[in-house]
């Protein structure tokens, strides 16, 4: 996840998938090389269902070789301490906390954070190293705030700094509403995998509106390859 280009070469919002809970990584490893070659995924961030640390880590090997191959950077969400023995390229962790505990990743490998509740903390985050800065995910109790102050705060950042920074997108309405804001990378997850039709179908539907409302905001300065 690079930093972004200058305004007038501003490319459109790149896709961040986010996994179910899984307990079972193998099975969603076999179904993942379809997706990740047909559409721009740039990053997987790897949700894993509670366990031992030896299951996690063999858990987070299972995607490691056919995320990377596709060219798309692999997460573990919070378990930073797993990632170099498992080889994945990177974590995301809550708040500044999380940040200064996953320290020890940096700089080889990335570093994402969310959970960043205001201003201030992101901008500490942001001085203090994070690769990228995500906004709008639900907190411990499921809530999160409306998508238009999600909105005002991508574009605030976006607008002012230089880390990335990601829009969690909870439905199809939030990824267009978030690609007009400025952001690097909108984060799709349980809509996605939720979708009756499957979910090659719903990231075809995100792509396809992420772009639209990005070229209605900025222009097709630059479009995403797919």
């Amino acid at each position: 996840m690079a930093p972004k280009s200058s305004s007038s070469a501003r490319p459109a919002p790149r896709l961040y998938l986010a996994t179910p809970a899984l307990d079972d990584t193998a099975a969603f490893a076999a179904s993942l090389p379809p997706l990740l070659a047909e559409f721009d995924i740039a990053a997987l961030l790897l949700r894993l269902a509670d366990a031992d640390e030896r299951t996690l880590t063999s858990r987070i090997k299972t995607l490691v070789v056919p995320v990377q191959k596709a060219g798309t950077a692999l997460l573990v969400e919070h378990h930073h301490n797993l990632v170099a023995r498992a080889g994945a390229d990177g974590a995301h962790v809550d708040g500044l906390q999380g940040m200064e505990d996953a320290s020890s990743l940096k700089p080889q490998r990335i570093l994402g954070v969310g959970q960043l509740h205001t201003r201030h903390d992101a901008m500490l985050a942001g001085e203090n190293g994070a690769d990228y800065l995500l906004f709008g995910e639900p907190d411990s109790h499921g809530e999160r705030p409306s998508p238009d102050a999600i909105f005002e705060r991508l574009q605030w950042w976006a607008e002012l700094f230089e880390p990335p920074c990601v829009g969690y997108a909870a439905t199809l309405e939030e990824a267009a509403l978030f690609a007009g804001s400025g952001a690097d990378f909108i984060m799709v997850a349980d809509f996605v995998w939720s979708d009756a039709r499957g979910p090659k179908a719903a990231l075809a539907e995100a792509q396809a509106v992420i772009a639209e409302r990005f070229n209605q905001a900025f222009g097709a300065t630059q479009a995403s390859h797919t």
